[in-house]
């Protein structure tokens, strides 16, 4: 079969592997799309082995179940279904509680729990073999989108859907990024409430983007931007404000812009840093406001989030690449080419 493979530090090839073999628990999937990421492009661009040499990439796996293990309860040959990224141990006092995302087995506090395309060959192939337990059944989803549900789509979910409770009516959510999550963010706070939408990005052409679907778009570049988003939020600030970047002048901006006991979340992974400040005369976080990275999601995320996709609640631009092209996927999204999610068609 056909796999996607980092083959040697910095060379990602398609090549001829084997079929996957199954363990107790697993399902096989004929693999229907997959979506490709920054993750997938740093994997490929690292100076070093980010994942053991020989996996196949392809943590965003949307396909149709093809054969189960012996032992599987609750799958069916013929389901459609998306597969959830974070496979945690399932036992411990956090996944029980359902946050799967902070499982207490991944190996300490700063570990995260394997992940497909990471730990273990993922779903940039023919077939991909994975455990039963961690999907979720996707009928009635186009495979494009479904595909990237478990990462593009589950990243802002879990962060807006934690904070939930600030998003009331009237309210102002600012989206900062709006390349392929940050798109996904904007359609599921249009989806869940009637918050105000503020987009904010460096990029003309993001922000004409998403212009029809957003009450503000604001040019980082611009020396007033924090000026017209606090305007326009009657001087108070915004309730929420994700930061799909993470650079220091993102978190700056965030600092600036947030409402007291507001939320910052940041997903982003640009290696910024945040000067917490608790002098009288901080001009940064207001008093209550408060600021934290996040990570993917929950299964219960997951399993929401889907039903929004079938619902037709989803609006996201999507890169279509077929299986074939799939390095030039890689390329196009390494020099900022791809206008919303990545993602490979079988």
């Amino acid at each position: 079969m056909r796999a996607i493979k980092l083959t040697d530090v910095g060379n990602v090839q398609e090549v001829e592997a084997e079929r996957p073999s199954m363990r107790h628990g697993d399902v096989l999937i004929e693999v229907a799309a997959a979506g490709v990421c920054q993750t997938d492009v740093m994997v490929r661009a690292a100076g070093t082995a980010l994942v053991p040499i020989g996996t196949t990439l392809g943590h965003e796996i949307a396909g149709r179940i093809v054969e189960i293990a012996d032992d599987v309860v609750g799958a069916a040959v013929g389901n459609n279904v998306v597969v959830y990224p974070v496979w945690a141990c399932g036992a411990c006092v956090m996944c029980v509680s359902g946050r799967q995302n902070a499982c207490r087995a991944s190996g300490g506090r700063l570990r995260v729990p394997p992940s497909p395309g990471m730990s273990r060959d993922g779903g940039m192939a023919d077939l991909v073999s994975v455990p039963a337990r961690w999907t979720v059944p996707a009928d009635g989803v186009d495979p494009a989108l479904a595909a990237v549900l478990p990462d593009a789509g589950l990243v802002p979910f879990h962060a807006i859907n934690d904070q939930l409770h600030l998003l009331r009516p009237g309210s102002t959510a600012v989206v900062v990024g709006v390349g392929g999550l940050g798109q996904f963010a904007i359609a599921i706070l249009r989806a869940l409430t009637s918050a105000r939408i503020i987009a904010v990005d460096t990029s003309a052409q993001s922000l004409e983007a998403v212009a029809g679907r957003v009450d503000l778009t604001v040019a980082a570049s611009d020396p007033d931007a924090v000026a017209k988003i606090v305007e326009s939020t009657g001087g108070y600030g915004a309730e929420m404000v994700l930061d799909f970047v993470g650079v220091d002048a993102t978190l700056a901006l965030a600092a600036r812009v947030v409402t007291p006991y507001g939320a910052i979340r940041v997903p982003g992974l640009g290696g910024g840093t945040f000067e917490f400040e608790t002098a009288k005369g901080s001009r940064q976080l207001p008093f209550g406001a408060s600021l934290a990275r996040t990570y993917s999601g929950t299964l219960q995320d997951l399993v929401e989030l889907v039903a929004l996709a079938r619902a037709g609640r989803l609006e996201v631009d999507l890169a279509r690449y077929p299986f074939a092209d799939a390095l030039r996927a890689f390329d196009d999204l390494a020099r900022g080419a791809v206008r919303g999610r990545a993602v490979l068609i079988r």
